[in-house]
């Protein structure tokens, strides 16, 4: 099991420039998150996520790499990126960083190498051609309507590049061998520092040509089993959490035979989870559940309601993500790409807690391991007036001090606007408000992160639904070596009745774990009468299963 850690993990996502800063030059840096320890020790989170801290010039909140092997100046240096993971694995957390190898930035050395000689060593580092091919359906820019093309005509190489993402980002030729012992080399390197393993940025588009054949080995994902390789044979417990957003029937080839990724995030189910809760319906959740593939058994599920993207509705037709859209992001401002919401979570919600709750619950009850983005635990909302996707990397609110507490610089010096005034600004929602508060946003987060700590069920289990005469209430059990627990939420505004059916489960009363705002009344045969309030959720833990061993 401890080799298999991300199995039952909550994973914390940290944009360090947005954080803490300790230094007062308005950016995040490693001492400010180590200044946070332990609060996020307190909080209850297992896994810190450091999103893309390298050296860059930062036009893609760094996912636009200059050089693998540096830090941002302003992040700190490589003594305080190590002081941190010494730091947090005294206080028991791991830390995971991103590994962003899809794309370069076109200031990296490799790149500028490559457009100066087409005879140079590094010319074949990156997708070339002379006349770029027509582009199919799928194969167009991440960005529409920030980006025109996939390809990029440079003056100085006098030929054309191929990006999928922003035209600074050229792409690497992963069908190069020394491309991906460059890889090789990186992951070695940070490696060598004890962190718990790599978030993989855009994998799908790693294993996917590159606008021309041959960019690709024969087997794409093979590229994937040599991460896997290089991860174990130096980081023995170490794992590889993998961004692709696919359609169901290629999501199992990421894990492979259990030789691929660890982990994988859950885009599907994060489309259909939106979908309910727009609808108060829990039938996308259970269609989306039965086409989830199974996993191989050192596989897992990273589930997340919001992450530092948009909110990605691609996976739902044009009419479901219409419904997603009047719900939740109702003006054209609020939308982004033709796909996705550009909000924070608590926004969307309207606010409410009990929506805000319930969403949680229902979150952290689904198979695999909850992801949560800094300042879900409080609330935290989002500043519209930002481009793109920097309305949801606001900085973290501390407090109601000057720049929430996140800075001491001239507020005009921020990384990013900290968002003020209003429902949701700093003055109101902030940590120090709410810390000392048992009936706050805060302090709810910390109860149900430690129930899930406390429910293994719920990370290495098998899910079993339970069909209910009622279309709002999604209920299901999960069991694991004859440990079982059970969960229901009602999705409606409206109070719902409805018989619970455990009769294949050892009968007796229900102790309840956490939730609110029901009533169950045996029934008898193991079957229990619950009447649930509006958005309620509740958690049950009872006997051994019938049969377990």
């Amino acid at each position: 099991m401890e080799d298999r850690w991300y199995k039952n993990a909550i994973v914390y996502a940290i944009d360090v420039g947005v954080f803490q800063d300790s230094d007062g030059d308005g950016w995040g840096d490693f001492q400010g998150v180590i200044d946070r320890l332990d609060y996020l020790r307190e909080l209850g989170v297992t896994c810190l996520w450091l999103l893309p801290f390298y050296d860059s010039p930062e036009r893609d909140n760094g996912y636009d790499v200059r050089d693998y092997y540096r830090i941002g100046a302003r992040y700190g240096g490589l003594s305080d990126f190590e002081r941190l993971l010494h730091e947090a694995g005294e206080r028991g957390l791991r830390v995971m960083m991103d590994l962003v190898v899809n794309h370069t930035s076109d200031e990296h050395p490799w790149f500028e190498a490559s457009r100066r000689s087409d005879s140079s060593h590094f010319r074949d580092y990156y997708v070339w051609a002379d006349q770029p091919p027509p582009v199919g359906p799928d194969g167009g820019t991440i960005f529409p309507g920030e980006e025109k093309t996939v390809w990029t005509y440079d003056d100085v190489a006098r030929a054309y590049y191929y990006h999928r993402f922003y035209h600074f980002e050229p792409e690497l030729r992963i069908a190069n061998p020394e491309v991906r012992r460059e890889i090789h080399r990186v992951m070695e390197f940070w490696l060598s520092f004890p962190i718990a393993g790599f978030r993989v940025d855009a994998v799908s588009h790693m294993v996917e040509e590159k606008g021309l054949p041959s960019t690709l080995p024969s087997d794409g994902h093979a590229i994937l089993r040599e991460l896997r390789d290089h991860v174990e044979s130096r980081r023995p417990g170490g794992a590889l959490l993998g961004e692709a957003d696919v359609w169901p029937e290629q999501l199992a080839g990421y894990f492979g035979d259990g030789d691929e990724l660890n982990m994988l995030f859950n885009f599907l189910l994060d489309n259909y989870l939106f979908l309910a809760l727009a609808r108060r319906d829990a039938e996308p959740i259970l269609q989306v559940l039965k086409q989830l593939p199974a996993l191989p058994q050192e596989g897992q599920w990273a589930n997340f309601l919001r992450n530092l993207d948009e909110a990605d509705l691609e996976r739902l037709s044009d009419e479901e993500r219409e419904d997603v859209y009047r719900a939740f992001a109702p003006e054209e401002e609020m939308r982004i790409y033709g796909r996705g919401i550009r909000r924070r979570l608590a926004p969307m919600l309207g606010g409410d807690r009990r929506r805000i709750e319930l969403a949680f619950s229902l979150l952290f009850s689904m198979p695999g391991s909850p992801v949560l983005v800094y300042g879900d635990e409080i609330g935290m909302g989002e500043d519209l007036s930002l481009p793109g996707r920097n309305a949801v990397r606001t900085p973290m609110q501390w407090s109601a001090e000057r720049n929430a507490g996140f800075s001491a610089a001239d507020p005009d010096r921020l990384r990013r606007p900290v968002v003020a005034g209003g429902e949701f600004g700093y003055e109101r929602v902030n940590v120090e408000a709410q810390r000392g508060d048992p009936e706050s946003m805060l302090s709810w987060m910390k109860r149900l992160i430690r129930v899930r700590r406390q429910c293994p069920e719920v990370g290495w289990g098998h899910r079993f639904p339970l069909e209910t005469e009622a279309h709002s209430i999604f209920a299901h059990v999960l069991d694991w070596k004859g440990q079982v627990v059970a969960m229901a939420h009602n999705l409606s505004d409206q109070p719902c009745d409805f018989q619970l059916d455990l009769s294949g489960y050892a009968a007796g009363e229900l102790d309840r774990v956490f939730g609110a705002r029901t009533e169950c009344v045996p029934e008898g045969g193991g079957r229990y009468r619950v009447r649930m309030g509006p958005f309620a959720y509740q958690w049950f833990r009872f006997g051994r299963r019938e049969g377990a061993l």
